[in-house]
């Protein structure tokens, strides 16, 4: 339980960073970065998974490339779902992603 606890904490903590580096992405608060965390989690457990197995075909031509898509998409719908997120644009949300991906895999390398 602590161990997940931390985890929406320094996702929180990537989102403000991402937030702050990449034009496009604005979070307001902390609280909207923590609710966010949450959001995404859900939506990487839940949602991400199915698209990406009915994606499966074109991340195979696309040598898997197509998850960073996935990954903007999730990004995208996390903002749709709360409200002190913004995400103007598939761009931003690709950027944003990656970055996000990168900062977690820090960490996941860290711990």
């Amino acid at each position: 339980m602590l161990a997940i606890l931390v985890h929406l904490l320094l996702t929180s903590i990537f989102l403000l960073i991402v937030a702050n580096f990449v034009k496009g992405v604005e979070i307001n608060n902390f609280g909207a970065a923590f609710f966010g965390a949450i959001v995404l989690g859900i939506c990487n457990a839940v949602i991400k998974p199915v698209i990406s197995f009915l994606a499966f075909p074109i991340t195979v031509i696309t040598l898997g490339l197509f998850l960073l898509v996935i990954n903007a998409l999730m990004l995208q719908l996390t903002a749709a779902f709360v409200s002190g997120i913004k995400v103007k644009g598939f761009l931003p949300a690709v950027v944003g992603s990656i970055l996000l991906t990168l900062l977690n895999l820090l960490i996941d390398w860290v711990m």
